[in-house]
C-alpha cells in the first residue's frame, strides 16, 4: 500500500505507507492499493475512510473492487464516486493468497504474436471523495508505481520550472491516471497496425502462400475484445461526464474553474478512447476486407489454371480423337498402308493444333492474365 498527500503548497507531495489519522490542511490524499491488499486490510481502510469522510463504501462497492472480471462502468452514491477502468495487462496477472499484492512468478500463457498478448486487461477501482482518493490495483500495476515516480518528480525544482502542476482534487489525480491507461491502448493501436499491415501484404502477396490462419483468427478475436473494452470504457467515462454536470455549482470562482477544467480533461480522454475505438473498427475492417481479398485472389488464380488445363484439354482432344481411330486393330484402314500415310496424318493433326489454338487465343483464352 502507498499514501500520498498532495498538495499545491510547499510540501508538494508527501508519501507514507500508513493510512492517514487526518486530512491534510491544503490538499487531497491518495490511498493505492492491490486487491489482495484492499480484501486483507478492508476493515483498516473503512475505519480511515469513517475518519477522513465521515462516510465508508457500500458493500456493493467493495464487492465491485474486488471483482477482477468486472467490467469498466460508472456509479456514485451521494458521498462518493466509484469508476472502474480497465487497463492493459501482460497476461492475466494473478495474485499469491499467501502474499498480499504479490504477483506470481508464472504468468498465464496466451497463444498468438507477442502483440496479442497484452490484450488481457485487469480492473483498476477509483474511489472519489471530495478530499480522498482510494484506488485499487491488480498485483504488479505498472500504471500505479508509472504515475506515483511521475508525481514525486513532479516536486523537483526543474518539474516546477518547466510548469508541471500536481492534481488540483482528487478527481482530478483519477483522470490523470485513466489517461495514462488510455495512453497504452494507443501506443498497442500502432503496434497491431503494423502487425495487421505485415499480415495484409502476406495475404496479398502472389507469390507467397500464407498459412498462419490461427494468428489472423487470434488478431480478429483480439480486436473484437478491444472493441468492447473500448465501448465499456466510453460508456463509463461518459456517464461520469454527465455526473459531472449535475454537481452542484461552484461557491468560488476558482473551484468555478477547476469544475471546468476538470470538464475538458474529461472530455479530452473520452475522445482518446473514441479515437481507438475508431481505429480498432477500421482495423478489424481492414483485416475482414484482406481477408476476402485473399481468397479472392486465390479463386481467380484457380480459375486461371483450370482455363489452362481446359485449353490444354481442349488442344489435345483432336489429336487424341486421331490417334484412336488409326490406333484400332483392324486390317482395312485408310493410309494404313500406304507410304504417304504417316505424312498425311501428322499434317492433319498439326493443322488441327494450329486451328485450335488460333481460336483460343483469338477469343483470349490463352491471354496471361495482367497483375
Amino acid at each position: 500500500m502507498r499514501v500520498f498527500t498532495i498538495n499545491s503548497g510547499s510540501q508538494g507531495v508527501i508519501e507514507t505507507d500508513a493510512l492517514p489519522a487526518e486530512l491534510p490542511p491544503h490538499g487531497f490524499i491518495w490511498i493505492a492499493c492491490a486487491r489482495r491488499e484492499f480484501e486483507v486490510m478492508l476493515a483498516p481502510i473503512q475505519a480511515a475512510l469513517q475518519r477522513l469522510c465521515g462516510t465508508q463504501l457500500v458493500d456493493l462497492h467493495v464487492s465491485d473492487l474486488l471483482n477482477n472480471q468486472l467490467p469498466s462502468h460508472y456509479d456514485y452514491t451521494s458521498q462518493y464516486d466509484m469508476l472502474v477502468f480497465r487497463r492493459l495487462a501482460a497476461g492475466q496477472t494473478e495474485t499469491d493468497l499467501s502474499q498480499p499484492g504479490e504477483p506470481l512468478h508464472q504468468p498465464a500463457r496466451r497463444s498468438g504474436p507477442p502483440v496479442l498478448k497484452r490484450i488481457d486487461t485487469s480492473p483498476v477501482g477509483f474511489a472519489v471523495f471530495d478530499r480522498v482518493l482510494l484506488t485499487v490495483h491488480p498485483a504488479g500495476c505498472s500504471v500505479r508505481e508509472a504515475y506515483a515516480l511521475k508525481l514525486l518528480n513532479a516536486t523537483s525544482p526543474e518539474a516546477r520550472a518547466n510548469g508541471v502542476k500536481l492534481p488540483a482534487s482528487p478527481a482530478d489525480l483519477m483522470l490523470r491516471i485513466v489517461n495514462q491507461m488510455v495512453d497504452g491502448y494507443l501506443a498497442l493501436r500502432r503496434e497491431l497496425t503494423r502487425q495487421m499491415d505485415h499480415w495484409q501484404y502476406e495475404l496479398l502477396n502472389p507469390n507467397a502462400r500464407f498459412n498462419n490462419w490461427s494468428a489472423v483468427l487470434d488478431a480478429r478475436l483480439a480486436l473484437h475484445l478491444l472493441d468492447e473494452i473500448c465501448e465499456d470504457q466510453r460508456a463509463a467515462l461518459q456517464d461520469w461526464l454527465d455526473s459531472i454536470e449535475t454537481w452542484p455549482d461552484a461557491g468560488t470562482p476558482g473551484a468555478q474553474r477547476e469544475r471546468e477544467l476538470l470538464k475538458v480533461r474529461s472530455r479530452d480522454v473520452l475522445e482518446h478512447i473514441e479515437r481507438v475505438v475508431h481505429h480498432v473498427r477500421r482495423m478489424e475492417q481492414s483485416a475482414e476486407t484482406a481477408v476476402q481479398m485473399h481468397f479472392s485472389a486465390q479463386s481467380h488464380r484457380t480459375n486461371d489454371i483450370m482455363r489452362t488445363l481446359t485449353a490444354l484439354t481442349a488442344v489435345f482432344l483432336p489429336l487424341n480423337l486421331v490417334t484412336g481411330f488409326f490406333g484400332m486393330n483392324f486390317e482395312f484402314l485408310p493410309a494404313i498402308h500406304s507410304s504417304a500415310g504417316f505424312w498425311w496424318t501428322f499434317s492433319l493433326m498439326l493443322l488441327l493444333v494450329i486451328v485450335v489454338v488460333s481460336v483460343f487465343w483469338r477469343k483470349q483464352y490463352l491471354a496471361r492474365t495482367s497483375r
